[in-house]
């Protein structure tokens, strides 16, 4: 058996993609729970930053964590409104510094359809594997977070920033040629970025998954405090089940589960 605090899974770049979930003192390498039953028990919340067994409010915080961590600031969510390059605090300079002041790199991404999306060159292609998506490419890499938001707010009159999760695990996105998307893109970006055009190919995905599942059915802990059912696939940060319900790991970020398998 394993217990502790949930944690987005960490992966692993493989055909098909490695997925581990890690622990305090031990790790799971989810891969090797594909075909077995599988029996989650939700024991509690501990939050992410305060480490108290407060209510989860979002992105694994409490409520009061999540209004005053940096790591929860409304740049996360909205790139364009760093302020970091201009010396401005929202809640810590310092940190802000260190994660927007630093490469970024905006895409295009197939997971249930085309988006445009933004994330640190350091999660390339973590973030991509995140999604769900199959297909990806880069279209620039800038120096730093706010050019990185401006870019997607650009080419969002243009191009979906959201992807369809149900759609995604069905396995239902096509594949496109995002070479030539990309190069139809260009004359939308803003004229800041243009220096930054990127040239790398795309990058294909692969998923370990042996059942698609036809209707999905969310999991919730906090309604549904134990579950039972065979593993049949991991994608994206979701573990999907023969009875097509479906996991999203992230979204139980710092609540307390224990799993055991048969």
């Amino acid at each position: 058996m394993f217990q502790g605090v949930l944690t987005k899974m960490k992966t692993e770049i493989h055909a098909p993609i490695n997925y581990y979930l890690l622990f305090e003192d031990s790790f799971l390498h989810v891969n090797t729970l594909l075909e077995k039953k599988v029996h989650i028990e939700l024991k509690g919340t501990s939050c992410l930053n305060c480490q108290q067994p407060k209510p989860i409010y979002r992105q694994g915080f409490c409520q009061s964590c999540f209004f005053e961590t940096p790591s929860a600031g409304e740049w996360i969510m909205k790139p364009e409104l760093s302020t970091a390059h201009l010396n401005i605090e929202d809640r810590d300079l310092a940190y802000e510094k260190q994660v927007q002041l630093q490469p970024h790199v905006v895409y295009l991404a197939v997971s249930s359809g085309l988006k445009v999306g933004v994330t640190r060159k350091s999660q390339v292609p973590t973030r991509w594997i995140d999604q769900g998506a199959h297909q990806a490419i880069p279209i620039v890499e800038v120096p730093n977070r706010y050019l990185a938001g401006i870019t997607e707010v650009a080419l969002k009159a243009y191009f979906n920033d959201k992807t369809n999760w149900r759609v995604m695990l069905q396995n239902q996105g096509d594949f496109l040629d995002l070479a030539a998307e990309r190069q139809n893109c260009i004359d939308k970006l803003p004229a800041e970025v243009l220096p930054y055009l990127a040239k790398e190919a795309a990058m294909q995905l692969a998923f370990p998954v042996v059942q698609f599942p036809e209707k999905v059915k969310s999991l919730n802990l906090g309604k549904v405090p134990q579950y039972s059912g065979l593993l049949k696939g991991i994608k994206g940060q979701y573990w999907i089940f023969e009875d097509d319900t479906v996991w999203n790991v992230r979204a139980h970020e710092g609540h307390v589960v224990s799993i055991a398998v048969d």
